[in-house]
């Protein structure tokens, strides 16, 4: 026997000790991956390592994956189930043909498994990043998970195909979102649209002024969640909620009109301060327990506007809904005040991206000078967010809500490397950050415009597009809206505008010349220019440097002073490198041929620490 045979059966050993811990695993988190509850899953994770137990009804194989888009090329997945009282799970990958293979390097560990005459369970575990190009690593960004199933186990010949026995669903596996627990009898109230025709139209924005209950003393709102009409799931595609001047007329109550239509009632154009924002594939929001939103005061809504976004491209006729939002609230207050600043870019035909583009970046700033006035004046010590919802349309790809701090960028609020237009929701985040007088912060989005043949425009939309962040923090100020956008005049200039109409009659505004523009619509004019990958670079460069207009509005109708005012935008260090990069060894390098005193010691050490962790 050779002096490292010892070596390699005492790690072979620990492994296996470690693998039998991990069945204590606590699964703190869990989901349902299809819409009849058939296939279900939990996990728990650590700094590390992430661990699954999945329950499905079946007794033959249970498929489980990570996909880059939602569908099956290019996918990490597992395969796995119960044969003859036996558990099997074997690691595979799919190439962009979407044709399986099995993987060289077995990167998830089979834990145990069972089954009984219905459901089969699996649990297994694998490292957060494998070193594996075949696996996809997990991060805190949204994943989107690919499952299937079929009757009958893994044969000779590989596993026959699932058939309809499949879906997806888009998680955040390491920021799951917060807990619906709540008290027992927690009074609640809806505000539910009743049976509201939807147009056959592309994009309908519907609005609806509902007014609060009457209290007698101030109470907290702590958790706020979706009640989206059964099949209206792809329909609803997000629902805000505003706060209107609290000395509406009380003849607007309960009534409902198309928002921002030309006869939209006056009353509704009083409703501007967010104090709610929930997004397709989002699930519910439970403040946390120091933190609730407060009603029942003098300064507190009275009345709300709910504003649903239907989502209609294949123009159905006859479609009637009644989605709404429930409000749970409380007389045992917490210690703060929640708010809502929505910061980004302001929605306008301003914000434009050429089509054809890979890689467009879009920036919306949060200004220096937007948060000194107003937290100055309103909370000099700083405001604490504890979650940010990150909001784009369809050609979104990354959101990141970047800090700095003394033009030096600290980590980001929230980040999203991989969004998914289908699933936007709050995440709450695991340190609440404070946000202090003279910080700023930029909403960076990049898009793709590949197979777009004209210009995508800012606007209301989801082929139009947008980059916004929603801040949830304590304890509330006088600050609604901190926005940029970039001064359309540069913009214009990229494609050789020399001149437009004035006096400014219609909007969007004519051109003058040059002759090749002249009394087009400057969208018209930007659409006509020839675009090419070069070129959009190009523009992409110019418009991040463009002079900006700060929005800073406060709750109401009311503005910070330094709203409209044009400035440069500024000039940031950026000290934030990508997380680093795990050292990835090939495993074919560690050979139990070679010294493994080291080596044993890191995997005794590791073991040690993550069955503690356990």
């Amino acid at each position: 026997m050779s002096e490292n045979q010892p070596l390699c059966a005492l790690v072979f050993l620990s492994s296996l000790f470690c693998s039998a811990c991990s069945q204590g695993t606590r699964f703190v988190h869990s989901a349902a991956l299809d819409a009849d509850g058939r296939y279900n899953i939990k996990w728990g994770f650590d700094e590390s390592t992430i661990t699954f137990e999945v329950e499905v009804e079946t007794r033959g194989y249970i498929g489980f994956g990570l996909s880059p888009t939602g569908a099956m090329s290019s996918s990490d997945i597992v395969i796995g189930g119960v044969l003859s009282g036996s558990p099997y799970l074997l690691d595979y990958y799919t190439d962009s043909n979407r044709k399986v293979h099995k993987d060289a390097l077995q990167s998830y560990q089979l834990l145990y498994g069972r089954e009984n005459d219905t459901h089969t369970v699996l649990a297994f575990s694998r490292n957060l990043q494998t070193c594996d190009d075949n696996d996809k690593v997990i991060t805190g960004s949204t994943v989107r998970v690919i499952w299937a199933f079929h009757a009958e186990d893994v044969g000779v010949s590989g596993p026959v195909y699932h058939g309809m026995n499949r879906g997806r669903k888009s998680l955040r596996l390491l920021n799951p979102g917060t807990s619906s627990s709540i008290p027992a009898g927690t009074a609640f109230f809806d505000l539910q649209n009743e049976e509201v025709p939807v147009p056959h139209k592309d994009t309908t924005y519907w609005c609806q002024i509902f007014k609060f209950p009457e209290l007698k003393k101030k109470h907290h709102i702590i958790r706020i969640e979706p009640m989206i009409q059964k099949g209206h799931e792809n329909l609803v595609h997000h629902i805000l909620l505003y706060q209107c001047d609290s000395n509406l007329n009380k003849s607007e109550i309960d009534r409902g009109h198309e928002c921002y239509h030309p006869n939209m009632p006056d009353s509704f154009f009083t409703c501007e301060t967010v104090l709610f924002a929930w997004a397709i594939g989002g699930e519910g929001f439970t403040y946390p327990p120091h933190v609730g939103m407060s009603i029942g005061t003098s300064i507190d809504p009275v009345y709300v506007q709910m504003e649903i976004h239907f989502d209609n491209p294949s123009l159905q006729r006859g479609i009637v809904d009644s989605s709404g939002l429930r409000l749970y609230y409380s007389p045992s207050l917490r210690r703060y005040d929640a708010g809502v600043i929505e910061t980004g870019v302001w929605v306008s035909l301003y914000h434009m991206l050429p089509p054809g583009m890979q890689d467009y970046i879009t920036e919306g700033h949060c200004t220096q000078e937007c948060l000194q006035e107003s937290l100055d004046s309103e909370m000099p010590s700083g405001i604490h967010v504890f979650a940010v919802l990150l909001h784009a349309h369809l050609a979104g790809r990354a959101i990141r809500a970047r800090h700095f701090r003394q033009q030096v960028e600290l980590q980001p609020l929230a980040s999203d490397d991989q969004f998914d237009f289908n699933f936007q929701e709050f995440q709450p985040l695991s340190q609440e950050r404070i946000i202090l007088p003279g910080d700023s912060l930029i909403t960076e989005c990049r898009y793709n415009t590949k197979g777009r043949m004209n210009m995508t425009w800012g606007g209301l939309s989801t082929r139009d597009e947008m980059c916004l962040s929603y801040l949830l923090y304590y304890p509330r100020v006088n600050l609604a809206r901190c926005e940029s956008l970039p001064e359309i005049t540069g913009q214009l200039k990229f494609i050789g505008v020399k001149e437009i109409q004035e006096p400014v009659t219609t909007w969007p505004f004519v051109i003058k010349s040059p002759k090749k523009y002249s009394n087009l619509l400057f969208t018209e004019a930007m659409d006509k220019y020839k675009w090419t990958r070069k070129r959009g670079k190009a523009f992409n460069d110019i418009v991040r440097k463009l002079p900006i207009n700060v929005r800073c509005s406060k709750i109401g109708q009311d503005e910070w002073s330094i709203q409209g005012v044009i400035i440069s935008p500024p000039e940031l260090k950026s000290e934030q490198t990508s997380a680093a990069v795990v050292a990835c060894r090939n495993v074919s390098e560690i050979q139990c041929g070679r010294s493994l005193a080291p080596l044993l010691t890191a995997c005794l050490l590791l073991i040690l620490q993550t069955c503690l962790h356990l």
